[in-house]
């Protein structure tokens, strides 16, 4: 995209109110572009070196490396990579993900160097609306790509937009990139899981790699064959239940609901009845978030796990949906065996997963 074409998408951009996408995405239309690569979870972020050292950049470090919630190590939530706006070369121009951060009143070259790609017209815009602060344009330099310019008269101006927006900029990120993950690796679905998900009543949608290690009229667990050290060990389960109460869904009830399921059916070794999973309470607390999926209302559990013997352990990531037309109740959860790594992609997995599945109806329809 010019600096012509930048400078009027971004007047038309502040004709209307709001943290909005472009209507238009390029893809498919750009097939002389390069595919955009990069990992799941990094972003390129172009910014002036002073600005990223001062209070700019540590609120967008507050931002963009804000430690997971529910892992048993730190672990921020993406890889940012800093990038002086004046070294953007073809190859990261390239990247999947690419934020510019800049502001109108910085006369430092790297700063000017974003600036220049704004015009006058634009700049008297957000002048007038100090409200104004993003762009979004996709597939910019290459194919499945997003490029976020986040501006602002002064610092202090960005800096107020920026934590007024926190959790919509996360999750911008957070929900592009599960949607890349799930492109890959729900290519191949395991019908022995769909087939098996419908008895409980639910659509389950996993990777053809996961099998059946167990099933029952109420429970179903899956997971990877062959473990190896270079990969995470990676289970999923599935329960289904009465609703009868609102009580089933206070905090601790969740928690025994949890540990009522694994201590019947899930073992760290099958010949040890000891080494039934439980909840770590403390390192880290386990942290309950409400919503909806799919109209239904859900309660997102994540946390520590280990085995009652102290063997191993791990962190998890859990769902809990209330389908309130067939009075059920059904609890999802993953959880990662992986020791001494990182467990943020292998829980953004396990999320991406368990977001694929949705409650059945009685006709055997998604809800």
């Amino acid at each position: 995209m010019n600096i012509r074409k930048i400078s009027i998408a971004i007047v038309l951009l502040f004709s209307v109110a709001g943290f909005q996408a472009c209507e238009e995405n390029a893809e498919g239309k750009n097939s002389t572009k390069p595919k955009a690569r990069g990992s799941i979870g990094e972003i390129i972020l172009a910014i002036d070196s002073t600005k990223w050292e001062g209070p700019v950049g540590e609120t967008l470090k507050d931002i963009f490396l804000e430690d997971v919630q529910g892992l048993i190590r730190d672990e921020s939530m993406f890889d940012v990579r800093k990038v002086d706006p004046r070294g953007m070369t073809r190859i990261l121009k390239m990247a999947t993900n690419i934020v510019y951060v800049t502001t109108f009143d910085d006369k430092k070259s790297a700063s000017q160097n974003i600036n220049a790609l704004f015009s006058k017209e634009a700049k008297e815009k957000a002048a007038n609306d100090p409200s104004l602060y993003l762009l979004r344009s996709a597939d910019e330099f290459a194919q499945g790509q997003e490029v976020i310019y986040l501006f602002g008269n002064n610092d202090e101006e960005l800096i107020r937009n920026l934590k007024a927006n926190k959790n919509k900029l996360q999750n911008l990120f957070h929900v592009r990139e599960r949607g890349r993950l799930q492109r890959v690796i729900l290519n191949r679905k395991s019908s022995e899981a769909k087939v098996a998900g419908e008895q409980l009543g639910l659509n389950i949608n996993v990777p053809a790699s996961y099998q059946i290690a167990k099933a029952e009229n109420d429970f179903l667990w899956l997971r990877q064959p062959t473990p190896r050290s270079d990969k995470p060990d990676i289970s999923l389960f599935f329960y289904e239940t009465a609703y009868v109460s609102e009580e089933q869904l206070f905090p601790s009830s969740l928690l025994e609901l949890r540990e009522s399921i694994t201590k019947q059916h899930i073992y760290g070794n099958p010949d040890n009845r000891n080494s039934f999973l439980v909840t770590e309470r403390v390192d880290p607390s386990p942290v309950f978030t409400n919503f909806k999926i799919n109209d239904n209302f859900a309660v997102e559990i994540r946390g520590g796990w280990k085995t009652n013997n102290l063997s191993m352990g791990g962190s998890f990531l859990a769902f809990v949906i209330v389908d309130d037309k067939n009075g059920k109740l059904y609890y999802m959860e993953g959880f990662v065996y992986y020791p001494n790594e990182g467990h943020r992609e292998a829980i953004r997995e396990i999320e991406t997963i368990l977001l694929a599945s949705e409650v059945l109806n009685k006709e055997g329809l998604s809800s």
